[in-house]
């Protein structure tokens, strides 16, 4: 019997290309972060890291801003703040007590829609920590999306979208994720 692909991992068919050295979206905080000063940043692809793993970067060629600061959402740099562990099963997320505290809570996150089938109006989709460069890459691995599904549906688009509803921590999820939001809501 062949493994199942995760679902994150299933999504990324092109790898990144990095013309430049990017930029982690904020509000995501990392040591390698291009800073104001002018530091540079290595990419994933260049780390040794393979692309569509970590935290995900926001590149400088992008048309799209980055995510704007806000005290009401879940900071992306608690998500992605990841260590994994070795099981029978393959790696699996290690969360630490900053993301346990979140489960089963109502949390409020910001991110870039990625939908899950076509249309307008999306009740099941992907939220992400940095935009999509293009519809078959995946912008970062799976500490770097939430999964959402809807009471309502929630119109698509390029901007920043932000979902309040019940937030679930995934230790052993059959489709590779880590984190979840159900009946959740759009917020402004």
């Amino acid at each position: 019997m062949k493994p199942i692909l995760p679902l994150w991992a299933s999504l990324m068919l092109v790898p990144a290309v990095w013309a430049q050295t990017p930029v982690l979206s904020s509000p995501i905080a990392a040591p390698n972060a291009v800073t104001p000063s002018g530091g540079s940043a290595t990419p994933p692809s260049v780390a040794g890291v393979p692309a569509g793993t970590g935290a995900g970067v926001h590149s400088p060629n992008s048309p799209f801003a980055p995510l704007p600061a806000r005290n009401d959402v879940v900071p992306w740099s608690v998500l992605t703040d990841m260590k994994l562990k070795d099981t029978k099963k393959g790696p699996r997320p290690a969360f630490n007590a900053s993301q346990q505290a979140l489960h089963q809570t109502s949390q409020r996150i910001q991110g870039f829609m990625m939908p899950l089938s076509p249309g307008e109006k999306q009740t099941h989709f992907l939220l992400t920590s940095v935009p999509l460069t293009c519809s078959f890459c995946v912008p970062g691995g799976p500490e770097s999306m939430v999964e959402v599904k809807t009471k309502t549906p929630v119109k698509y688009g390029l901007e920043p979208v932000v979902v309040e509803g019940r937030f679930q921590v995934l230790p052993d999820d059959p489709y590779g994720l880590y984190y979840r939001v159900t009946e959740a809501v759009a917020v402004k």
